[in-house]
């Protein structure tokens, strides 16, 4: 793709650029590396035989034949489908032992690739099997296995029943989520990026945003989707230079103008990720006036007026959220934004601050949910009663 081009997907500006190495030095490293890509597994045994050459997997995967996806997605019907987007469809699958002999019997999300079978479509593919084969922790999701066969490429995660952050936050069907929900789904994406940047070999997720963490049933946060994540740093590298994308509205400043990646961009995005738990907006919505319609440009100068603060949280949070609790979220979020990426707190840092803004002496998530549809609840039946 050209410089700076982007292409819309899933209501995502995706942005896809050739970075430009700025030494001799890191000009040999690229042509290594696109040398090395050219190379890239085609088939199940070649994928085996990468992961084996790469450090012993903390999460071992099983290899799908396409046969056994149409059994657990009864073929790919349409009503299975969870979602999409440029990659292709996701659907909800059944495994069962019926299958093969060993298998666990789970509900599962199924992410089929359209069938674009370029060598970027298939380096993102194997991305995912990389680094979810290598990496396990709480707060990433469970990669069960994977199908490489002919030209299928397809993944099997575990299910995850609440969907996306996105989804839950920006939906006009579901209930406003309440202040203790966006705050434990802050912590637990917060937990997985600092495991990933503090790894034996550190990893940087590159794509942070809401449509990429997904909730289970109890609101525990998981990152998805590592198409686009790389190796970061190491030894006295300060970055890595590589093409850059990502999603506008999330990538950092200073990674767009240079190719220059490192942990920090990932904490940049975090900080845009909490503006949007913070006030409800997308972090960019071309249908609100010009000057509101990029979040981080419009609320970076009023995160720390306390007067003006309280007018950007979510008006559909009507009031009821800590007012310390927003105003240390709101600076963690500007330091977040900082322009200078290494003025930007690390995530370990991040985690630390953000763990005193948990409900843990409230009620429980599941009661408050409850507690919520009951007051919905009764407010329809005194509006029917007062039409009546």
């Amino acid at each position: 793709m050209g410089n700076c081009l982007c292409r819309l997907e899933s209501s995502d500006y995706r942005v896809s650029s050739n970075a430009k190495p700025d030494s001799t030095r890191e000009e040999n490293k690229a042509m290594k590396q696109r040398n090395d890509n050219s190379r890239l597994p085609t088939n199940p045994e070649e994928v085996e035989n990468l992961l084996l050459r790469r450090d012993s997997a903390a999460n071992p995967l099983i290899v799908f034949s396409y046969d056994e996806l149409k059994i657990i997605t009864a073929n790919f019907r349409p009503d299975r489908v969870l979602g999409g987007g440029g990659f292709g469809s996701v659907y909800k699958g059944f495994i069962s032992e019926e299958l093969r002999q060993g298998l666990p019997t789970l509900p599962v999300a199924v992410k089929v690739h359209d069938g674009d079978n370029s060598h970027q479509g298939h380096r993102e593919w194997l991305a995912e099997v990389i680094f979810l084969g290598q990496l396990s922790h709480p707060n990433l999701v469970k990669l069960i296995g994977y199908c490489c066969e002919d030209e299928h490429r397809v993944l099997i995660y575990e299910f995850m029943a609440r969907g996306s952050v996105e989804n839950n936050l920006f939906s006009k069907i579901l209930l406003p989520l309440p202040w203790s929900i966006r705050m434990k789904i802050a912590f637990g994406a917060a937990k997985g990026l600092a495991f990933l940047h503090e790894a034996e070999k550190p990893v940087i997720y590159r794509d942070f945003k809401t449509s990429n963490i997904l909730l289970d049933l109890d609101y525990n946060a998981k990152l998805s989707d590592f198409g686009l994540a790389k190796d970061g740093p190491v030894g006295d590298e300060s970055h890595v230079s590589t093409r850059i994308m990502g999603t506008y509205g999330y990538a950092a400043p200073e990674y767009i103008m240079t190719g220059h990646l490192t942990p920090r961009s990932d904490v940049y995005s975090f900080g845009v990720v909490l503006l949007e738990l913070l006030t409800g907006r997308k972090s960019l919505d071309k249908l609100r006036p010009a000057r509101e319609q990029n979040l981080a440009d419009w609320a970076l100068p009023l995160l720390k007026e306390k007067k003006k603060l309280l007018n950007i949280i979510d008006p559909r949070l009507e009031g009821d959220y800590p007012i310390k609790g927003v105003h240390k979220a709101a600076m963690l979020a500007y330091h977040c934004l900082n322009r200078n990426p290494k003025a930007r707190p690390l995530m370990r840092d991040i985690v630390d601050s953000l763990e005193p803004l948990q409900a843990h002496n409230e009620i429980p998530i599941q009661k408050t949910l409850t507690i919520i549809s009951e007051v919905a609840e009764a407010d329809l039946r005194k509006g029917k009663m007062q039409n009546h």
